[in-house]
Parts: structure tokens; C-alpha cells; sequence
């Protein structure tokens, strides 16, 4: 399953498209945007970045014009999105609101009435932009401030 969302309000914004599917298909392409920018850039043990939900997951990956992997996120059976993570090169293009949007589509799909994540308190303005709302205080997660946040569908 693909999509080639619009371009962005911004010119110089890559074309790119969502694929969605099983950890099997996209795990070589998920695995490297999250390390990169997981363990890497924010310096997040690889050992808490890797659980046994992503076996169980849809995944969404980004690819650009070159067809290569920018962006990615996953859907949790029950309704939770996470993972969600993008390229530096690739940021502030709407790319990330591509794939928010696809794996909200598939919840809606799947019967789920909301979904919900636990957002970077860094990224929260992106995903009140989107539609969330943040519930509860700010908790720590692999030692980043995050925030529990729901939408609606």
C-alpha cells in the first residue's frame, strides 16, 4: 500500500511517498531512519529502542524522489502510534504529517474510534497542529520529557 501525498507549501520540499506495511517488509528501511535518528542523534540506548511490538505493528515509511528512506512510524494494534521519526535532511517538509495521517487512516480502518502516543515534549506543537491533545503531566521515557497525547477520529 503507497501513497504520494501532495507536495508541500514550502518549494524546495521533496516529492516522496508513504508505504505502509509489515515489519518483515520494512524493517531494513525503518531500522535505519530510527537509528539515525533515535540512537544516533538523540542518543537513546539501542537496547530501548527495539521491542518485540514491532513484529506485531503496521509500519509507514517515507521515501523520497531517489527512493530513499526519510521518515517512518508505527501503528500498535491497539490504537497507540509511536516511533515516529524523520531525517534530519528531510524535516519541516510535511513528511512526518504524511505519515501521522496514513497510520490515523489505517486506525480509522481497523474500527479504532482514537488513537493516542506518547509524544516528545519537543514535538508536541506538531502534533497539536494535527489534531492531539495532550492528557496528563510531563513523565520521562528512555530519558526524554514526553507527553500522553489523543485525537479523535
Amino acid at each position: 500500500m503507497s501513497s504520494n501525498p501532495s507536495r508541500s507549501k514550502h518549494s524546495s520540499a521533496p516529492h516522496f511517498r508513504i508505504q505502509l506495511g509489515e515489519w518483515g517488509d520494512l524493517q531494513e528501511d525503518a531500522q535505519s531512519i530510527r537509528t539515525e535518528v533515535f540512537v544516533v542523534e538523540q542518543k537513546i540506548p539501542a537496547e530501548l529502542e527495539w521491542d518485540i511490538m514491532d513484529a506485531q505493528c503496521l509500519h509507514a515509511v517515507a521515501y523520497d524522489e531517489e527512493d530513499k528512506p526519510i521518515g517512518t512510524g508505527r501503528l500498535l494494534p491497539d490504537g497507540h502510534m509511536g516511533r515516529m521519526a524523520v531525517l534530519n535532511r528531510a524535516r519541516n517538509c510535511g513528511v512526518g504529517a504524511a505519515i501521522l495521517r496514513a497510520l490515523m487512516e489505517q486506525a480509522k480502518l481497523r474500527g479504532h474510534q482514537g488513537v493516542q502516543l506518547n509524544a516528545q515534549t519537543t514535538a508536541e506543537s506538531f502534533y497539536l497542529r494535527e489534531g492531539f491533545v495532550r492528557e496528563g503531566d510531563i513523565f520521562l521515557e528512555a530519558g526524554i520529557d514526553h507527553v500522553h497525547m489523543v485525537k479523535s477520529l
